[in-house]
């Protein structure tokens, strides 16, 4: 499983040649110029929530690539719309694909897009081939809910949102950590803009101070699990 950070909260797996984006907002984020949209490969696209800073390229990616948008009911239908792919799923359901498995799960946050609409109960994933489980908080703070995954997945790392002020912040991301039984986390939704800018060297060093490993990848960076 290749995890590719393309900034902000948006990443690209790669699983045996098929090809996943996370969330994709790309073009409007300054700090991720240099990836170019119209080159990302995608046979689909989760989205956790309808906020714009998580939907702003799907509609294109989608159409571009005949990806398959899978999200909740809401979002779905959104992009179905605008004549893209979709598949529909809500909390607790799982999409089953020949190489992997995705599990939409919990998330506590609000979701709406940009033109007011609503958008649906917002949430993560958690995705699954062979042995190795990712899971995706999506933004949210930590809420108990997390502890339920472990209970169906060893999870080999997960990625958090860590900026504050809209999601959790770093405290709660290792609390988080805790709850999902992972020591290896992927940090995400921070320096993007002013109100989520933190000190990334104390965020790894409370990591390193609560036996964890917090992975601030850079834009267009690649680590494998």
């Amino acid at each position: 499983m290749n995890i590719t950070f393309y900034g902000h909260a948006s990443f690209g797996i790669e699983i045996q040649g098929k090809h996943i984006l996370i969330d994709p907002f790309i073009s409007g984020n300054p700090k991720a110029s240099h990836i170019d949209i119209n080159q990302l490969q995608a046979n689909y696209i989760l989205v956790t929530h309808a906020h714009q800073d998580h939907v702003l390229d799907v509609e294109a990616i989608a159409k571009r690539t005949g990806a398959t948008v899978i999200s909740n009911y809401e979002i779905v239908n959104h992009f179905i719309a605008k004549a893209c792919n979709g598949y529909h799923l809500n909390h607790g359901g799982t999409f089953i694909s020949e190489v992997f498995t995705v599990k939409y799960v919990n998330a506590v946050h609000t979701s709406s897009f940009a033109d007011g609409s609503y958008g649906g109960e917002p949430g993560g994933f958690v995705i699954t081939a062979g042995e190795k489980s990712l899971y995706i908080a999506g933004d949210t703070c930590v809420h108990f809910d997390m502890k339920l995954i472990p209970m169906f997945s060893k999870l080999d790392a997960a990625i958090l949102p860590i900026g504050d002020t809209f999601t959790m912040g770093i405290d709660e991301a290792i609390v988080a950590s805790d709850f999902v039984d992972c020591n290896k986390i992927i940090g995400c939704h921070f320096n993007t803009f002013p109100p989520i800018e933190i000190d990334t060297t104390v965020a790894k060093n409370k990591f390193v101070s609560a036996a964890k490993e917090l992975i601030l990848l850079e834009i267009g960076e690649t680590i494998s699990i």
